[in-house]
């Protein structure tokens, strides 16, 4: 059923594209596993999605234990500064930098591994206190502090929509996004390539993507109803 799933996320994508003159080659489905083992992602994986999305730096390690490099990993939650060590050797992308002290850690450890991080700027586009992201009168001036950074490629960014019924009401914050990412891209900035927006997921993926989305971060539709997690369950990276 998975990989049916996400062959029916596929077709719902480009059909998306295709309504606003799109070439579905340019959208990224990002498959969110979080709660779901790794025999779930395999599954996904032979359905064709191996962008995978996780929220949760302990989860996100016990998976790549098992499944390794053949997978391209994102980090789609709130990343603590602290545990950044354990995931920058390999991460493919990580979507939610929205404070300076964080990037300065994924540029340390980008360093001490010899690479190049890619992030993406989380952007609170909704204004909710509930919500990470910087915000977006303050997303532009955040780009130009991280000007120093050359360990890290600020490929685009990020946002969450409302959460309400009609996904037509995520648009104008998809809108907004992408306009700031126009402005961004404009920067003469030599640690931003603006090419992604992160943007979509379950309910409100089909406005994104004809807002622009390159990468839409689908759980729900894929792999069911989340599991609770495990209250006794504790961080011990540290």
């Amino acid at each position: 059923m998975i990989a049916e799933n996400v062959s029916e996320i596929r077709q719902k994508l480009a059909a998306a594209c295709i309504r606003v003159g799109r070439n579905p080659s340019e959208v990224t489905l990002v498959a969110v596993s979080k709660t779901f083992p790794a025999d779930k992602i395999q599954e996904a994986a032979l359905g064709g999605a191996i962008d995978i999305g996780e929220n949760y730096v302990q989860e996100l390690l016990g998976k790549h234990k098992t499944l390794g490099n053949d997978i391209r990993w994102h980090f789609i939650g709130h990343l603590q500064s602290n545990k950044v060590k354990y995931v920058a050797e390999w991460i493919h992308l990580i979507h939610s930098v929205d404070n300076d002290r964080l990037a300065a850690e994924i540029d340390k450890r980008a360093t001490q591994f010899g690479r190049i991080i890619d992030i993406l700027i989380e952007v609170n586009t909704t204004g909710e206190s509930s919500k990470y992201g910087v915000r977006p009168d303050k997303t532009v001036q955040f780009i130009k502090h991280l000007a120093s950074m050359r360990r890290i490629r600020i490929a685009g960014l990020m946002t969450i929509g409302p959460f309400l019924p009609d996904p037509e009401s995520s648009r104008p914050m998809f809108r907004a996004l992408r306009e700031l990412r126009d402005e961004g891209g404009s920067l003469d900035q030599k640690n931003v390539a603006m090419h992604h927006l992160s943007m979509g997921m379950t309910g409100d993926f089909e406005v994104a993507v004809e807002e622009g989305a390159t990468l839409v971060r689908i759980g729900t539709a894929i792999f069911g109803a989340r599991k609770k997690p495990d209250p006794s369950s504790k961080e011990k990276y540290k």
